[in-house]
């Protein structure tokens, strides 16, 4: 069962230069595209929490994505600053301003994320394929300060579209007086989405990622003669999506190296070995954690959800 926890803003620095005790005044950005090109390079400052929107699993997809009638208020098309991915779950559009944030901001973001299904349709072929079914979505304003009103609502759970939350980060830029530049953030969501479930397995508890992996390392102690194919067999592709239960070692690290992005248990500890190779299991798990317990239940596996 899912948590409702409400947390107060989170402060970041990110440094790109080590200093210590220097003066520092601000430095703005000149521009929205100034701001956009730093979050490009730095796409961690959009992690939202330590769970889900954690920052190892953001990943910019996509920028400057044209919208057909984005903004329907105003009868004309749009354009989202920035198409982001958050872990296997959820993607965010999010809305830049070299400003204050106010609350017509939160409606020219309502507006694009009305048109989410026309975002997944034009762009399928850069966003990513390991979605059971449609994404989760989630908004994102982000500025140089927030609006006190707006600030209230986005803390007391924001949601347009029914579910769609919304969060929000003020981003602030300084250079000291030998150079350095510091930029710090201030991060405001009420992660109402966030999803604590545990399941219970072997005695054990885990989350949705550590259960598949428990599962398959308990499944192949069981049967130490199993080959690729076989296992492939057991748990098929579809149970997880695009990425697949699991994955070579050598498939693994490929898509490491591709995606700059571990999207699979690689530590050594972490991988298996088959009679015939090893391989690591995926990571990427949300909504398609259902299929993957069909599976395992028709394979005799007992796996309870744990109850709060």
């Amino acid at each position: 069962m899912a948590k409702t926890i409400k947390k107060e803003p989170k402060k970041k620095i990110f440094r790109q230069f080590t200093a210590n005790d220097e003066e520092v005044n601000p430095f703005p950005f000149h521009r929205e595209l100034s701001m956009e090109s730093y979050l490009c390079e730095n796409p961690q400052i959009l992690a939202l929490d330590d769970e889900v929107f954690k920052d190892k699993d953001v990943e910019i997809i996509e920028y400057e994505l044209s919208i057909k009638d984005g903004r329907s208020r105003k009868n004309t098309d749009g354009r989202i600053d920035l198409l982001v991915q958050y872990s296997a779950e959820y993607l965010g559009v999010v809305e830049l301003k070299n400003d204050e944030l106010e609350e017509i901001h939160l409606k020219q973001l309502e507006d694009y994320l009305e048109q989410r299904d026309q975002v997944r349709d034009k762009y399928s072929d850069i966003i990513g394929q390991e979605y059971e079914g449609d994404p989760k979505w989630i908004g994102v304003l982000v500025g140089t300060s927030i609006n006190p009103g707006l600030r209230k609502k986005i803390l007391d759970g924001c949601k347009i579209h029914g579910d769609i939350p919304i969060a929000a980060i003020t981003i602030q830029r300084f250079r000291s007086t030998n150079g350095n530049i510091y930029v710090t953030t201030n991060t405001y969501f009420s992660p109402t989405t966030k999803d604590y479930t545990k399941y219970k397995f072997n005695g054990d508890e885990f989350g949705k990622g550590r259960l598949v992996l428990a599962v398959l390392k308990h499944h192949i102690q069981n049967n130490p003669d199993l080959t690729y194919a076989k296992l492939d067999k057991q748990f098929p592709k579809s149970c997880q999506g695009n990425l697949g239960v699991f994955a070579t070692i050598e498939d693994a690290n490929e898509i490491f190296v591709r995606t700059n992005r571990h999207r699979y248990f690689d530590k050594p500890e972490e991988c298996i070995t088959l009679s015939d190779s090893s391989i690591a299991v995926c990571s990427q798990w949300g909504g398609n954690i259902n299929q993957f317990l069909k599976q395992a239940e028709s394979l005799g596996y007992d796996i309870k959800i744990k109850s709060n």
